[in-house]
């Protein structure tokens, strides 16, 4: 059990430096927004228990404020 709990840690941290590297080419705009999106998506997750349709509605409303923020 511990080998598979390192492994999944693993594997997010590489996905976390693959997803920032590739931001490098985004504005500001839309990397708000793609925070916005991740974050969204979280709380979503969180507050429904998991479920798919509160991923995705945080998700989309997440991506929404982030696009709109410094505008």
């Amino acid at each position: 059990m511990k080998i598979l709990r390192g492994l999944v840690i693993c594997e997010i941290a590489v996905a976390v430096i693959f997803g920032m590297t590739g931001c490098s080419g985004m504005s500001t705009q839309e990397k708000n927004t793609a925070i916005g999106a991740g974050v969204g998506a979280v709380g979503g997750a969180i507050l429904t228990g998991g479920s798919t349709a509160g991923t995705v509605g945080g998700a989309a409303v997440g991506g929404v404020v982030g696009h709109e923020v410094k505008k």
